[in-house]
């Protein structure tokens, strides 16, 4: 590997970034601009239908986060004529050939100037509809990689993509391809061109001129389809079956682009920078922890031996970086998966996690609306979907059915009570069926190729201290207890 600095390779550099609204991609613009302030341009696409509401949004949701505020300081008054003269912000969508970008003057400058692009564009709601998800995660990756193929000196394309496209295997889990039309399960028939056919047929189905479904029942059934679709082949959710068909779009059709995908796998808030604790939404497990500081989680389905497989969002950011920087310089590169986690060099696991939280709202408990402290307790451990199903029967089920009786014996007069707690139950049921897979997880994900990225980077001389990615740095208990819950807490209070 023949690269002695990452600055030096992002100095003069212009990169698109899809996604620019998203988590990742918002840390990955601020870090750029941060250590790198010569970098020629970031050319940033968002949904939206003018320059002037694309605009808006840059300025509200990217440029206005506290995310920004040490890159503000930084620059002091001079931070408006900065981001000006290297952010260009335009409306778009990578569903759409050419990514929706419809001046011809742009487009061609684009096509012209680009050195890189990172596509962070995806919806990773498990329980997508499912003509959202395929055309954003799978069908977006092929408009990406068309508008790739036409820019005259892209040296670099890298794709986000997520580790738990391996579905629920078990084991080591090895940074190897999605080959077009293999499934997990041995399935054969999966093309992709016919899930498309499928999802037509079926928007067709449910168009409300054709039917009595109201919008949110054509959405639940667009789910369903999407459940049903990902376990026919396999895979446990929506999500991890559409970017895993986004993997194979990109290894089948790249040609002679440069492409590297990287995998990261649960990802929290930020370690160190720009300063730690940085987060952006609850996600699952930090939807677990402010349940259990409100005192509204009693009880915990999974294996508290179980790993937990997190890394944190600046190791991410950081690692696409580098093996932007790594991979641009050198296209003959064999290696183009990586990645990045903490399960094989530094796992964590549930039962950590359990500790972790009950220590510090011990220490910190969370106040509730009459501004008294919340007193925690060591939740009930439901160790397998049976003691989960028995669980459920004594405490909501059976009630639920003495309601119907009783509401059916008073002529409905507590229907709407009646209502309620089913479809409380309902949602409850559905959640634990999208997250199960990962509750009792028993995979371990391998990062050679991240490990030998770490290796080179050190041996090479690059900026290891500005970009760190080595899970093995990161103490989980200063991490969890002094970082992780108190951004999570300053982020639900804010």
């Amino acid at each position: 590997m023949e690269l002695d600095s990452v600055l030096k390779f992002l100095e003069n550099k212009t990169i698109l970034v899809t996604g620019a609204t998203g988590f990742l991609a918002k840390i990955f613009v601020e870090k750029i601009l941060r250590v790198q302030p010569n970098v020629k341009k970031l050319y940033l696409l968002l949904r939206a239908s003018d320059v002037k509401s694309a605009t808006q949004r840059l300025n509200t949701e990217i440029l206005n986060k506290d995310l920004f505020k040490v890159l503000k300081e930084k620059m002091g008054g001079n931070f408006n004529n900065f981001v000006g003269e290297k952010i260009c912000v335009m409306g778009g969508d990578i569903t759409c050939e050419d990514l929706g970008v419809e001046d011809s003057n742009l487009r061609h400058q684009m096509l012209t100037q680009l050195d890189a692009i990172v596509n962070l564009a995806a919806t990773t709601n498990f329980d997508e509809r499912y003509d959202v998800s395929l055309y954003l995660n799978t069908m977006g990756p092929k408009y990406v990689l068309n508008f790739a193929k036409q820019c005259t000196k892209l040296k670099i394309l890298v794709h986000v993509s997520t580790a738990y496209v391996a579905g629920e295997k078990e084991g080591v889990i090895v940074e190897s391809p999605c080959e077009m039309g293999e499934s997990l399960n041995g399935a054969i028939g999966l093309d992709i061109n016919n899930e498309l056919n499928l999802l037509q047929q079926k928007l067709k189905q449910l168009q409300p001129n054709n039917s009595d479904l109201t919008n949110s029942q054509i959405t639940l059934a667009m789910k369903d389809f999407g459940l049903q679709r990902a376990k026919e082949f396999g895979w446990p959710n929506t999500y991890v079956f559409t970017k895993a068909m986004g993997e194979m779009i990109l290894e089948e059709e790249k040609a002679n682009i440069n492409v590297v995908i990287l995998r990261p796998t649960i990802v929290t808030s930020t370690y160190k920078e720009p300063f730690p604790g940085w987060v952006e939404g609850i996600r699952t497990i930090d939807s677990m922890a402010v349940g259990y500081a409100k005192g509204k989680l009693t009880c915990f389905l999974g294996d508290l031996e179980s790993i937990v497989d997190v890394i944190p969002a600046d190791y991410v950011v950081n690692a696409i970086v580098v093996a932007m920087a790594v991979h641009g310089n050198d296209p003959y590169l064999n290696r183009k998966i990586y990645q990045v986690g903490s399960s094989m060099r530094n796992p964590v696991k549930y039962r950590e996690l359990q500790e972790f939280g009950y220590r510090y709202f011990s220490m910190k408990p969370w106040i509730n609306k009459d501004g008294k402290p919340i007193k925690v307790q060591k939740v009930t451990i439901l160790s397998d979907m049976e003691s989960f199903q028995r669980y459920m029967t004594i405490r909501y089920l059976l009630f639920l059915k003495g309601l119907e009786l009783v509401n059916n014996a008073f002529c409905q007069y507590f229907q709407g009570t009646y209502l309620h707690l089913s479809r409380k139950i309902k949602y409850v049921m559905r959640l634990v069926e999208l997250y199960r897979p990962y509750l009792f997880f028993k995979g371990v994900f391998d990062d050679i190729n991240t490990e030998r990225l770490i290796m080179e980077t050190k041996e090479s001389g690059i900026e290891t201290e500005i970009f760190y990615f080595d899970a093995k740095t990161i103490n989980w208990e200063e991490y969890f207890l002094t970082v992780h819950v108190p951004g999570i807490v300053k982020y639900v209070f804010k």
